[in-house]
This record gives structure tokens, C-alpha cells and sequence, in this order.
């Protein structure tokens, strides 16, 4: 039943012209003002995985976590969603302080939130290795021993966790998720550290590759805006409760078929 809720509240925001301004869009918000003025919301979108998107290579077709999120977040909004695209979801921070896009999505890492205005928690999971065929790595523990090489997309989360955290494993950097995976496949490294719902995809195109139970950090997924946006961030906090207790987010999960992914827990929301 949830999924076909999620289908036709998709369905019926497509009928309605998401490039139009809904019948039921709050337009009247002063907080996002700025964004009905110009008649569009700019969603960053780091492609390469379903949390955020991916990009069929032969229609160009997108799809995503994000990328629902957006359309739902432009359709409150009452405004048309343009995709703002880059290689992988860390390579979106450097649209921040550009003006690249209005809203994107992304892991909450500490370093980001230095550069970037995190939102509530959206969704749950954890970071997990994903093994090479052969390769000696059956535990978190193992990953971190010398000749160890770990694979990441640069700038990812896991990127910057291990950049923290590893002690005696050697971190290869790759400019995209397909990439790491390819060195895992022609030898070049043992394990790629990413969230578990992009390795367990992964994992299927990989024969004789092995997705540890086991995960090496939670982590939180969140809406983020420019710095300062207060406002903004206001509204898209508010975005994002609804999203949560609507049945939006966990319609979200069982449509892509997001492993090891929850809702995370209903947050308070401030005064305005």
C-alpha cells in the first residue's frame, strides 16, 4: 500500500507540472521567497549511487533518493526542480560556495558541516567494507592492517571518516563509486569502505566479492543549504519531518530497495 501511495503521489505531482507552481504550494512563505521569485529550486545531486542518484547512460534518465526528495521538496515549494549534477555526492560541496544549487542531500560528516547547513536527519545506516574476491579482509579490524589498501570515492563520506580514523591501511582515492569498484575487480585494491546500501548494490556485480555484517560507523543522512540560510533551513526542516511521518522517506526506501537504510526518528522542530 505504501508503495503505491509513494507511486501516485508521484504520479499526480508529474500531472500537475512540477515546473508549475501546485495549487497547494505554500508560495506565500516568506523563508523561501527568494526561491518562488525565480521559479525554480536547484537540487545538487552527486551521482553514482541510489541515495542520491543515477544516471541511466543510455536515456540519461535519473533516479534517486535525492532526487524524490527534491521533487517533493520544489512541489511544496510550488516551483520547477532543476538538477544540478556532479561525479559523485562529495564532489556537490563544490557547488557550495558558488551558488551552484539551492538544496542538495548528503551523509553529515563534521568536516562538511564547516562548509554546509545540515538539516534533520532523514535516514539511517552504516559504513561497511566491501571485500575483494581473495582479498584476507574478514572483519572491520582486518581492514586496518598494513598492506591493506581501501578504496574510496575522493571526498565521500567514508572518505573522510578514514581519513581520521585508519591508522596502518592505505586509502586509494577514486574521482567515482565506479572506479573504486573497478580497482577491487582488477587488483588494485582489497576492500572499498562506503554505506552499506551503495556496497550491497555493488556487491552484485562483483562475483566473489564479500559485504561484511559487520559496519564500521552509523551515519545520518541529511538536506543541507548554503551557510547562513536560516531561514531556508527552516522551511526544509519542516520539509523533512512531513516527508518523515507522511510515509514519504520509508516510500522512498522500499521503491528504490535501499538495504540497510531506516527513517531516522522524528525530531522537534524550533520556533520559527
Amino acid at each position: 500500500m505504501r508503495r503505491f501511495c509513494f507511486g501516485l503521489a508521484i504520479a499526480l505531482s508529474i500531472a500537475m507540472g512540477i515546473g508549475g507552481k501546485a495549487a497547494f504550494a505554500q508560495a506565500s512563505d516568506p523563508r523561501m521567497a527568494d526561491l518562488v521569485s525565480a521559479g525554480e529550486m536547484r537540487v545538487g545531486l552527486g551521482l553514482g549511487v541510489l541515495m542520491s542518484a543515477v544516471k541511466n547512460p543510455a536515456t540519461g534518465e535519473l533516479r534517486g533518493a535525492a532526487l524524490e526528495l527534491g521533487r517533493a521538496l520544489a512541489r511544496k515549494i510550488g516551483v520547477r526542480l532543476v538538477t544540478i549534477e556532479y561525479p559523485r555526492p562529495g564532489a556537490v560541496l563544490e557547488g557550495a560556495q558558488t551558488n551552484a544549487w539551492d538544496v542538495s542531500f548528503l551523509v553529515f560528516d563534521p568536516e562538511r558541516a564547516a562548509q554546509v547547513d545540515f538539516s534533520h536527519i532523514i535516514l539511517k545506516s552504516d559504513y561497511t567494507y566491501l571485500v575483494a574476491p581473495g582479498a584476507h579482509v574478514g572483519s572491520v579490524a582486518d581492514a586496518d592492517q598494513p598492506g591493506i589498501r581501501i578504496a574510496v570515492p575522493r571526498g565521500d563520506g567514508s572518505d573522510l571518516y578514514l581519513t581520521r580514523t585508519l591508522r596502518q591501511a592505505k586509502l586509494i582515492r577514486t574521482e567515482s563509486h565506479a572506479a573504486a569498484v573497478e580497482l577491487l575487480r582488477t587488483g588494485g585494491a582489497d576492500a572499498k569502505a562506503s554505506p552499506r546500501f551503495v556496497l550491497a548494490t555493488e556487491a552484485s556485480s562483483l562475483p566473489g566479492s564479500r559485504l561484511l555484517e559487520s559496519g564500521f560507523a552509523e551515519i545520518s543522512y541529511a538536506a543541507i543549504v548554503p551557510k547562513g540560510r536560516t531561514a531556508r533551513l527552516a522551511y526544509v526542516n519542516e520539509f523533512v519531518e512531513e516527508s518523515k511521518t507522511s510515509g514519504l522517506v520509508e516510500g522512498i526506501i522500499e521503491t528504490l530497495g535501499l538495504q540497510g537504510v531506516t527513517v531516522a526518528p522524528v525530531e522537534k522542530l524550533s520556533l520559527r
